[in-house]
């Protein structure tokens, strides 16, 4: 089945538009990082975290390189960040309006 470039964005935005990946994301924005490492950082199990890292990965939005025994996952290339960085920019213009949205679903 072929998707249309509308499907694809709605895949990545979902992809994106989970509490838990954001979270993984804004993690590792600046520094690559094991599992373990974002398991405490964002204060999660590792088998929730190894799943939202599987899905973050599967839609190519972060990578992982192995060294020796670990795996370390990062942001795939300064594209992505500057996303994170562009959405945060425009996040802090309308805040109160995203706050105040009553016709989103939480």
């Amino acid at each position: 089945m072929i998707q249309t470039d509308l499907d694809l964005k709605v895949k990545f935005l979902r992809a994106i538009g989970d509490k838990t990946r954001v979270q993984i994301l804004d993690f590792i924005k600046d520094e690559e990082k094991t599992v373990s490492q974002i398991v405490e950082g964002i204060d999660g199990n590792q088998s929730n975290i190894s799943q939202h890292l599987a899905c973050l990965r599967g839609c190519g939005i972060i990578v992982g390189r192995q060294e020796g025994k670990y795996v370390y996952y990062g942001l795939r290339n300064q594209e992505i960040k500057e996303l994170l960085s562009t959405f945060d920019n425009v996040l802090s213009q309308i805040e109160n309006d995203v706050a105040c949205c009553k016709n989103h679903i939480s």
